[in-house]
């Protein structure tokens, strides 16, 4: 049973506006559903819009930020708990740690680290927790491709499919979190 999700997502919006529409469906959806989010601590871009909307629905959230992003990224002065830890290693660490599951949402090269670590620990059974992509207006069509190439070419030990599910809206996660 899923009762906290880390979400992996841009400090930034991004250029389409269905991006922070879909952050602020998920950030309501945890909220309904009591589940705790668990991110990157900011205040600003995805990050923002999905912690706040938990916060609008009276959800629980956590934020885990390191120090040298505590100004970079706006770190969320007004969520239920705020980790500062000394360097990114020890935040994913504590991502991870903290969840039963993660979702990732459009970002850029932090996200893309997080969901390729978290993958690979999942693929070296360090964790066996759900991987979940939101593939908003299919923004990781080309990812999910070479994802699929990198299968084809020999290169996973299982097929994708069996690591990631994708979803293209945020109630698509729903059925899952029972």
């Amino acid at each position: 049973m899923i009762k906290s999700i880390a979400v992996f997502c841009g400090s930034k919006s991004g250029l389409n506006l269905l991006f922070e529409e879909h952050a602020k469906q998920l950030g309501y959806l945890l909220a309904q559903q009591n589940i705790t989010l668990i991110y990157g601590g900011g205040n600003k871009g995805l990050m923002g819009a999905v912690a706040n909307a938990v916060l609008e629905k009276m959800g629980h959230v956590i934020g885990i930020i390191p120090q040298l992003l505590t100004d970079r990224e706006h770190s969320h002065k007004g969520i239920s708990e705020l980790i500062i830890v000394d360097n990114m290693h020890i935040r994913k660490q504590l991502l991870y740690d903290k969840c039963d599951a993660a979702i990732i949402l459009p970002g850029g090269f932090g996200t893309l680290d997080e969901f390729y670590e978290m993958l690979t620990w999942n693929q070296l059974s360090i964790h066996n927790k759900q991987i979940f992509i939101l593939n908003t207006d299919g923004f990781y069509n080309h990812l999910l491709t070479h994802n699929i190439t990198m299968q084809q070419q020999g290169f996973l030990y299982d097929k994708i499919e069996d690591r990631i599910t994708i979803l293209e809206t945020p109630e698509q996660l729903l059925p899952f979190l029972s």
